[in-house]
């Protein structure tokens, strides 16, 4: 009994790039900004501007390997 030994457990690291880029909601899926809302803002109408706002979830079959770079979130 004295002579047990620990072995350590190792942590998975959470992908950086992914932590900024999406965030997880209550329910667990995945929410990403839309696309092109920085580039030549002040050319587009300002309908477009507003519709551009606001996130929108990822596609199911990208959203199993957020799950891969993202362990400790919310399944």
């Amino acid at each position: 009994m004295a002579n047990k030994v620990k072995t350590k457990k190792y942590k998975m690291k959470t992908h950086s790039g992914a932590k900024a880029r999406f965030k997880i909601t209550g329910s667990g899926k995945f929410m990403r900004r839309k696309i092109g809302i920085n580039n030549m803002r002040r050319k587009k109408r300002g309908e477009t501007l507003r519709q551009m706002a606001g996130d929108v979830a990822s596609s199911p079959h990208f959203t199993k390997r957020l799950r891969v770079l993202m362990p400790y979130g919310r399944r």
